[in-house]
């Protein structure tokens, strides 16, 4: 495992060090997916696995990701706890029907724990195109029985998917490709857990929140800045990090602090998961509301792979400063 000079790794390597610790720990867990053990994985996320656990923890399989989880539900009926990989999470949809149908219902059916984690690169801002950029978090948010986690820093990333691995249900864990290698930070001591379902406030503000996950919480940060800047705004930002459960408590809170809300994510807004947020918004701290709860998000469309579309088709720092300002003039 590999660190800056400074002390700092990336959000790839935090993952990484996740991986080993757990595997270190817990001879249950074992890693399985295409491409990982010999080639370390498409982003050589698990490079160096298949050297120190061998071929039976970390497990090249056929491209088949139905497969890949439908093996995984079973082995940790058994008492396993895998980690399977997508390639690009884009692909999980091959595997829908096994965890929606199966995975997701197994405790509820036969009071099976289903100890996994799925976990894959996702999200744009890269030029991949389509079928490699997608955010497909929403398709699952409304599954009970499974869990979905999206971080955004470093850390944030290593504690939860330790404590991902170590939870009973199926955890979805979503890595945003763009953060990588892009994003850098120390790593706390000791064994770093951070519990699944609780928010945190990434930028203490007092006049308008952003509610936000995943790439989206930098662009956020980069907007709270311009409008401190240009208009002497005081902006929230909240980093969601768990999707589902959500930290109802926290979009709370921030509503009642700042009375204006403006949820920014990467994914389509038709059906995406600012619809859900407005409406428990809605529900549970209306009263404190003085404008309407405002959302930037992607456009309707598969995301081209033209940088120039792409840069056009998903939220960027601008819309979010834009949005904020009407919400903050209302």
């Amino acid at each position: 495992m590999t660190a800056e000079p400074n002390g700092e790794v990336t959000f790839l390597e935090a993952i990484r060090q996740a991986l080993f610790e757990e595997m270190e720990r817990d001879p249950n867990v074992f890693c399985l997916g295409e491409d990982i053990g010999a080639y370390g994985g498409a982003f050589k996320v698990t490079d160096g696995l298949l050297a120190k656990y061998g071929e039976k923890r970390v497990i090249d399989t056929p491209i088949s990701e139905i497969a890949i989880i439908g093996a995984a539900a079973g082995a940790a009926h058994m008492g396993m706890r895998p980690v399977c990989e997508m390639q690009f999470i884009d692909f999980i949809s091959c595997g829908y029907d096994m965890l929606t149908n199966y995975v997701a219902t197994a405790r509820y059916r036969a009071f099976l724990p289903t100890p996994m984690v799925v976990r894959g690169p996702s999200g744009g801002y890269v030029r991949g195109g389509p079928f490699h950029s997608q955010n497909p978090e929403a398709a699952f948010l409304h599954t009970p029985g499974l869990k979905i986690v999206y971080p955004a820093t470093a850390s944030d990333a290593k504690g939860l998917l330790k404590s991902a691995i170590r939870d009973d249900d199926c955890v979805l864990f979503f890595e945003h490709k763009y953060l990588y290698r892009r994003v850098k930070e120390q790593m706390p001591d000791g064994d770093h857990l951070v519990p699944i379902g609780k928010a945190r406030v990434a930028r203490e503000g007092t006049d308008l929140s952003i509610i936000t996950y995943a790439a989206t919480v930098w662009k956020a940060l980069e907007a709270a800045e311009t409008l401190e800047r240009e208009l002497g705004l005081s902006v929230e930002v909240i980093d969601l990090r768990s999707l589902l459960p959500m930290d109802d408590e926290a979009i709370v809170a921030t509503v009642r602090k700042t009375n204006r809300a403006l949820i920014v994510h990467e994914d389509t807004r038709t059906g995406g998961i600012a619809g859900e947020i407005t409406a428990r918004i809605n529900e549970l701290a209306f009263e404190w509301l003085d404008a309407p709860v405002l959302r930037v998000t992607a456009a309707d469309v598969p995301l081209p792979y033209a940088p120039p579309l792409e840069d056009y088709v998903l939220p960027q720092t601008a819309d979010i400063v834009t949005a904020a300002k009407r919400l903050a003039e209302y």
